[in-house]
């Protein structure tokens, strides 16, 4: 995998993270407009005559919706319905798809697709070629137009300018990713960081935590219905779609009321990251989940994701011995189809 976060003075600080000499101030990433280099996400490109119905019958995502405006969400199953990824969908070219997602993940996706896509005329490989960068901030949207010549999309939709394209995810403040060839990035980046603060992509991942996204890697392959991570209600799930695989167990698990785990908010008391997969235990000492994702914000709270029953607990809530508190969730727990969503303009 290239390692492209150097061409832009970013060191490489673990697999998926990148970082500057120099951090900006905590309030100046909360507040101000801010430029990351987001080495954690790449794009596994799907193409051929046969892309669209080859993705039909592998994806929760119904591919028609995926009109080069609307971007919709989508995961990945095996067939006893856990998710091996989730993503977003970029239609690109009339025979050509971009699936967004964690980086960890595009080979084993691919391995996986691979054993279907024999049966269709789709060609898939990791677009190595390609860097995705995240603009955060209430001027993230006139900086784009003004400096890149882009206009800015709505939330889940996209916008394609010569070999640039953009998309919009939600956030506490306007946030765009800009998938730019390797060969552009420098030029963009200085252009970008005269008006937007260079950061590391942990704010960009907090902010998912704030958004309650939560994004699969590769340690979490097989372990989660979609439902488990809120997919239905971010509109990532089509229950109007013909089969896919898996199809039979999530749409079980939501007529029937099935889902025994739910992903949700939360912060600790102190300021060490746990890790993934760390236990949340209940007030008796009881295992009731497991942490998904976490990250430090402005303040050096630590901010994390967790997957947990839906059954009431005894309270406080720890993880590796530090209390937690619940924190709300920025959209309702109920089903959100997309066939809803791609209609939506703001």
């Amino acid at each position: 995998m290239t390692d492209w976060s150097e061409r832009i003075g970013a060191t490489a600080a673990g697999e998926n993270r990148a970082t500057f000499e120099t951090p900006t101030p905590a309030r100046q990433a909360l507040d101000g407009t801010v430029v990351t280099p987001l080495v954690h996400l790449g794009i596994l490109e799907v193409a051929g005559a046969d892309a669209e119905r080859f993705l039909q019958g592998q994806t929760s995502a119904q591919m028609s919706l995926a009109d080069g405006d609307f971007a919709p969400l989508t995961c990945f199953c095996g067939t006893k319905g856990r998710m091996l990824a989730n993503a977003q969908v970029l239609r690109v070219a009339e025979d050509c798809y971009w699936l967004l997602m964690q980086r960890s993940l595009l080979e084993p996706l691919k391995a996986h697709l691979e054993k279907f896509a024999v049966f269709y005329k789709a060609n898939m490989q990791v677009r190595d070629d390609l860097a995705p960068v995240g603009l955060t901030g209430h001027d993230a949207p006139a900086l784009l137009e003004a400096r890149l010549d882009i206009e800015p999309p709505h939330v889940w939709h996209q916008r394609q300018h010569d070999e640039r394209l953009v998309v919009r995810h939600p956030g506490p403040r306007p946030r765009l990713i800009i998938l730019l060839p390797i060969t552009d990035l420098e030029e963009s980046w200085q252009t970008l960081t005269q008006q937007a603060t260079p950061v590391g992509n942990e704010v960009w991942c907090l902010q998912d935590i704030q958004a309650g996204l939560g994004w699969l890697s590769a340690s979490q392959q097989d372990s989660y219905l979609p439902q488990m991570i809120n997919w239905e209600a971010l509109g990532g799930i089509s229950f109007k779609k013909g089969c896919y695989t898996g199809q039979e167990v999530v749409a079980r698990a939501h007529f029937r009321g099935q889902v025994k785990k739910r992903l949700v908010r939360l912060t600790l008391e102190g300021s060490v990251l746990p890790a993934v997969g760390s236990e949340l235990l209940d007030a008796e000492g009881k295992r009731q989940g497991e942490v998904f994702a976490a990250e430090r914000d402005a303040y050096d709270q630590v901010e994390l994701l967790a997957v947990m029953t839906t059954k009431e607990v005894a309270e406080p809530l720890t993880v590796d011995g530090v209390r937690c508190q619940r924190q709300r969730l920025p959209y309702a727990l109920e089903r959100l189809d997309p066939e809803e969503l791609a209609t939506r303009k703001g």
